[in-house]
């Protein structure tokens, strides 16, 4: 294949990987059986060893077999960062079900949408999030759940003060017990199941919901090869790796592509300690760095950001990390080089998306950065730029088009959606939705990332999804949604409003309204009202006008962030 930036490669990088035979539930297997005392995951001071993940992972599938989870169903996971995601992503594939995985900061409505679309029966949800699909169990969408506390693996001090502390907090402390209701202890006195291979690299392993390439809810049907062909492709792009050495910081969501790959399954598959975060808090994020160590930290734009302004980051010891890996927006280069500098970390950035599990891109560990580069297509993987309007020519380097993009790790479909797979697959081809140009040596730059999708935090915000919530309030005539420029989030939204007959309400209101039906990322942060909005001809609302207005308006400093 055409291939510019092979020989920009690192040394001992191959350009192809050779084809997966492994599935999922093997990445766990095969640590337990090579290093059985080594510590696998640990949670606020709680230690699990690979031995005891295998076994009480096990356990549990042997719990959702006997509750009717079989092959091919599938399984949703509405739980934080925490062993129990570990445990239940695990037994479903162990079981050949397919794991549905559901933020947690959705709303119940839109919880509901990814519950029925995904067709899942059986759930597995932390306890104080349970309200949230019980309005979907009562309607006979969920038939059979798993109910966990986080007190579940916490450290017997910490175990001691939960209650008081939920209680303080308004969280649930049980749950009503009831038909097709089981608890987490109760899971784990099940008998261990019998070891069986019910998948093969072709089956479906996750669906991971996504706006995709028009920002239309969907899930990605990711298969076993599909995700084991992203961890080999990442070992490949990192032999410095060593088995059994690497201590990951396991801050990212889980529930999202990038922190299953980056923080879960490769980890996993080096045999390696996952220090999980169940959220982002400076003081637990401190006392982890110190206790543990980690050699590798993922992690977003917005984390980076809070660390180089956190005035203790030049007293921790991060002579063990050897890796910071950057992804879900662009790095600003004064970040970067403020973050090495007090570190002496590099930080890699990639790029990536969730219909291709999720990385394609990649830094160099050794070689050259261009400033505002994501980097080289990793091994085994085709990037090409076409012409954005037809989608058939291809463009030669420094010009701009469409990022499209071949590799094992590119997902089969869109769960039961052949409308919107046919729009993002192609001819054998991913087709991003995101406008990039590739230089003369292969390195790739997105100049726009699927048109108009906001990335706040590290999260995909979709104009249209809080466009549809804005309509929904009486007092709105036309709204429009966009991204501004954050120094901290990357990205927050703004909303300009018509009201209706001339009279806006308060903005409060407006934000009061939108945080009913939208997760908080998504509401807007800014909110102005106009008598009328820009639009072209044929009367589309010109967004990039007013994105380019309200960045004039708010003076340089802003436009250039």
């Amino acid at each position: 294949m055409n291939a510019p930036w092979a020989p920009h490669y690192d040394p001992d990088v191959p350009l192809e990987v050779g084809p997966v035979t492994d599935v999922v539930p093997s990445l766990l297997t095969r640590a337990a059986a090579n290093s059985p005392q080594a510590k696998a995951l640990v949670f606020l001071g709680r230690y699990l060893t690979y031995r005891e993940l295998e076994d009480q992972t096990s356990r549990l599938a042997q719990a959702l077999q006997n509750q009717g989870l079989a092959a091919g169903q599938r399984l949703a996971i509405l739980l934080p960062n925490c062993p129990q995601l570990v445990m239940a992503y695990q037994a479903a594939l162990r079981l050949g079900a397919v794991a549905v995985f559901l933020n947690p900061l959705l709303t119940p409505k839109e919880l509901a949408f990814q519950i029925t679309n995904s067709g899942a029966r059986h759930l597995v949800v932390l306890d104080h999030l349970l309200p949230k699909v019980e309005a979907v169990e009562q309607q006979g969408g969920m038939t059979h759940l798993v109910i966990t506390r986080l007190s579940d693996y916490l450290p017997l001090a910490l175990k001691c003060l939960y209650p008081l502390k939920a209680r303080h907090q308004g969280l649930a402390l049980g749950f009503k017990p009831g038909p097709g209701r089981l608890s987490w202890r109760q899971a784990l006195k099940n008998p261990p199941l019998k070891p069986s291979v019910l998948s093969g690299p072709q089956d479906p392993a996750v669906l991971q919901f996504t706006g995709g390439t028009t920002g239309v809810p969907k899930a990605a049907m990711l298969t076993h090869g599909n995700l084991m062909a992203n961890v080999v492709q990442l070992n490949a792009w990192m032999p410095q790796a060593r088995y059994g050495a690497e201590r990951v910081m396991g801050l990212l969501p889980f529930c999202h592509s990038f922190g299953l790959t980056a923080c879960l399954n490769w980890p996993m598959s080096l045999g390696g300690m996952i220090i999980v975060l169940p959220r982002f808090e400076l003081e637990m994020f401190h006392k982890a760095m110190k206790k543990h160590r980690p050699t590798v930290l993922p992690g977003v734009p917005t984390l980076f950001v809070a660390l180089i302004n956190d005035p203790r980051l030049p007293g921790l010891d991060l002579s063990e990390l050897w890796l910071c890996v950057s992804g879900s927006a662009a790095l600003p280069q004064e970040v970067r080089d403020r973050f090495e500098g007090i570190s002496g970390c590099r930080i890699l950035e990639g790029y990536g998306l969730t219909e291709a599990s999720p990385v394609t891109h990649f830094n160099p560990i050794q070689g050259q950065r261009p400033p505002g580069s994501m980097g080289m297509p990793i091994p085994g993987t085709r990037a090409k730029v076409m012409d954005p309007e037809t989608g058939v020519r291809e463009l030669p380097p420094g010009e701009v088009g469409e990022l499209v993009l071949q590799g094992p790790q590119v997902m089969q479909e869109y769960w039961e959606n052949p409308e919107e797979t046919k729009i993002a697959l192609r001819d054998g081809w991913l087709y991003t939705g995101d406008l990039a140009r590739m230089d003369e040596s292969g390195y790739f730059y997105i100049v726009e990332r699927k048109k108009d999708m906001i990335i706040s935090g590290g999260y995909n915000i979709y104009p249209r999804e809080v466009e549809e919530v804005l309509y929904q309030h009486p007092q709105v005539k036309e709204a429009v949604a966009f991204g501004i420029p954050d120094p901290y989030r990357g990205e927050v939204v703004k909303a300009v409003i018509v009201p209706q007959d001339g009279r806006p309400p308060a903005v409060d209101d407006i934000q009061e309204h939108c945080r009913r039906e939208l997760a908080p990322y998504k509401v807007p942060k800014m909110v102005e009202f106009r008598s009328e909005l820009p639009k072209s001809l044929v009367g589309k609302v010109l967004r990039r006008v007013l994105k380019e207005e309200s960045l004039k308006a708010a003076g340089p400093r802003l436009s250039e962030l």
